[in-house]
């Protein structure tokens, strides 16, 4: 990369890694069967990869890399939360996009959602009357329209990249000193 990259530009490659991943763990679990993700070990790791270990590691690489080989091995509080949130913006918008379009081809999908997140009610409260259930599954199906989806993903990550960059950024950041 040139020296004068921006660095929200730097993080572009690690944004998209990051989103490709979220959408193969997806496409794998689709596959294998989602009923396999409610309330298991596998789901919770699965969870707790999207919304910390992969933010963080990808935030990490992207400012640890803008610091070491484009910056000559500075970079600000700034640069890092730039670095971040256009980092997790980029892989919200790849994985939004694919989910949108996931959604449009395969209906059938959100039914299949619907139907283990009732059971999953059921199971976890047994006393839930029906107008609790359906109450509970129309807001879940609003949270499938394309038009809630987009934004909400977008805005959700892009807020998980501005609180971990601002921790990595705490760790890493290393300003120029101030020439006279």
């Amino acid at each position: 990369m040139e020296k004068n990259t921006s660095p929200a530009k730097s993080g572009i490659i690690f944004g998209v890694l990051f989103g490709v991943i979220m959408v193969l763990e997806f496409t794998i679990m689709y596959v294998i069967g989602m009923k396999s993700l409610v309330n298991t070990m596998f789901g919770t790791v699965v969870n707790i990869a999207n919304y910390l270990i992969l933010p963080i590691a990808f935030i990490f690489l992207g400012c640890n890399n803008y610091k070491k080989n484009i910056n000559n091995g500075f970079v600000s509080f700034g640069e890092c939360l730039k670095i971040g949130v256009s980092i997790t913006f980029i892989a919200a918008l790849i994985y939004a996009a694919f989910s949108v379009i996931f959604n449009l081809i395969f209906p059938e999908f959100v039914d299949e959602m619907v139907a283990i997140t009732r059971d999953g009610m059921l199971k976890s409260n047994p006393n839930l009357t029906s107008e609790q259930i359906e109450s509970g599954l129309a807001m879940m199906k609003k949270f499938t329209n394309p038009f809630i989806v987009f934004p909400v993903t977008l805005a959700m990550y892009s807020f998980i990249g501005l609180f971990y960059s601002l921790i990595i950024g705490m760790v890493l950041k290393n300003d120029k000193p101030q020439s006279l």
